[in-house]
């Protein structure tokens, strides 16, 4: 794991497990504050039955969609970012509360998962052209690896 990555990683848990939960939270309050506890208590139970069958239906087409073309010898990659996308959308609708859910119908709908595909798609086209280049770089030193300077002597 590079330095970078092992400098966000804290980061990127401190988010995860605190800020969106205080930020879920926040978001709850004020919904019931506004509309009532029943209500809100109400829109989030409709809020999960509709993201489970929008999450069922959007599933079921990707993977029809990557049997197609598995089917007809064409690389999958667009089918294979649609499955990572509504897996990735559903587990957020799954969460309570609605900043997540916000995330996961824009991740799950059809008209908006093409913007987060390309980012997926950017992101991860980086990140595997960086591994290519290790890979074909091979063993041995290179410009960040520590270099011991010493004799070699023998018997």
């Amino acid at each position: 794991m590079s330095t970078t990555r092992r400098r966000l990683w804290p980061w990127l848990m401190f988010v995860a497990f605190v800020v969106v939960p205080l930020v879920e939270i926040y978001v709850v309050i004020q919904v019931g504050q506004t509309i009532g506890p029943w209500w809100t208590i109400g829109l989030l139970i409709l809020d999960s039955l509709v993201g489970a069958w929008l999450v069922k239906r959007e599933g079921r087409r990707a993977w029809q969609a990557l049997r197609t073309a598995l089917s007809t010898h064409r690389p999958p990659a667009k089918e294979l970012a649609d499955g990572a996308l509504i897996l990735i959308g559903g587990t957020l609708l799954l969460t309570p509360g609605f900043a997540t859910d916000v995330v996961g119908f824009l991740l799950v709908l059809p008209f908006t998962r093409p913007i987060f595909r390309r980012l997926l798609t950017a992101y991860l086209g980086s990140r595997l052209t960086v591994a290519a280049a290790r890979a074909q770089r091979g063993p041995g030193p290179t410009a960040g690896d520590a270099v011991v300077r010493g004799e070699v002597v023998e018997d």
